[in-house]
Order: C-alpha cells, then structure tokens, then sequence
C-alpha cells in the first residue's frame, strides 16, 4: 500500500537494523486518516469474516477500523495482563513472546467472546516473528473456530514470520512489507 509505504519512509525510523519504530503514526501517535486507509485495503483482501482478534495494545485501533470496514464487526483482544474482572478460570489462555519487549506472556480472551466455528481475521500492528498471532490462533483453535487470516499492518519478512503462518496453512496479507533494512531504510517486498 503505496500511502503506508510513504509514511514509513518519511516519519519511521530504523533501530539497530531490525526494529521499525512508527509511534508517530502508529503505536503511539495514531494518524486516523492513514487507519482509514489502511483498514479499507485490509477489508478489500479478506471474505467472509464474523469477527476481528488482536492482542492489546497496538492492535486494537486498526482492529476497530477493520470491524467498522466490515460493517461493524466485533472486535475481541486477548489481555496480556490479569484484571479483577477478568474470568481466568473460564479464558483460553496461550503464552506469546513479544519480539520488541523480549518479555514471555500469557495471553488470554474470555471463553465467551469467541464461538465454535466462527470466521475469525486476526489483526496486529507489526508481524515479525509471528509469535505474537501463533498465540492468537492457538486460543482460536481451543475455541474451535476457524482462522481467515492474518492482517499485520507492516510486515518485517527477513523476521520469518510469514513462513511460520504460512507453514500452518494460514493466510497472510500486510498492507506494508519490508525484506530488508539498508543505510537506515526499509526494502519493501515487490511482488
């Protein structure tokens, strides 16, 4: 997506050749017009979807924007923390490694937010490693539903990944994808 590419070219910034940094627009500053965007190229991609999953916290705001794309879809996040009110016993729970963070996690969704046999299309902000939507999609194969595919706004594909997803038979599509980091600056992927 030419309008993302432009943005991550003109406002990201490149960390030790393997972290993209995009808070200005994306993970901490949010430029809703570009999440419009972005949501609708996602939306032309995937069919037939019933609901939208993420992992707080990045994700949610580009979820809500693809869920409002589809329609109004519901948007579900699994929580990375334990809240008073969340029902631990009555949650799918998976653990994830965040990439940037270096931390291990349990991630978790309540049991009565996702149904047997539901479409689901999982949305991140970044897809490095894949740990992060490996995890959403093991609590999404606990709850029996099925998985449309995978939505991470920017891709960093030397992270491995796609392959990951793809070797589990799940579908894949960034709106943004980058092979490389060279002299500070995303290579992106040429189909």
């Amino acid at each position: 997506m030419k309008a993302l590419e432009d943005k991550i070219l003109k406002d990201g910034i490149v960390l030790n050749n393997e972290i993209l940094k995009v808070d200005s627009f994306v993970n901490h500053q949010i430029d809703s017009k570009l999440l419009v965007e972005i949501s609708k190229d996602i939306k032309n991609h995937f069919n037939n979807v019933d609901k939208i999953v993420t992992i707080e916290i990045s994700g949610i705001a580009f979820a809500v924007g693809v869920g409002i794309e589809y329609g109004g879809l519901p948007v579900v996040f699994a929580k990375k923390t334990i809240s008073r009110t969340l029902d631990v016993a009555n949650s799918y729970v998976a653990e994830v490694k965040s990439f940037t963070k270096g931390t291990l996690n349990q991630i978790r969704i309540d049991k009565k937010f996702l149904t047997k046999g539901e479409r689901i299309l999982i949305i991140d902000d970044f897809l490095a490693s894949g740990n992060a939507a490996i995890g959403l999609i093991e609590i999404l194969k606990q709850a029996g539903c099925e998985i449309v595919g995978v939505s991470a706004i920017i891709e960093k594909r030397f992270q491995g990944g796609r392959k990951r997803l793809e070797d589990l038979g799940v579908e894949v599509y960034c709106p943004a994808s980058i092979d490389s980091f060279a002299d500070g600056k995303p290579v992106f992927h040429k189909d």
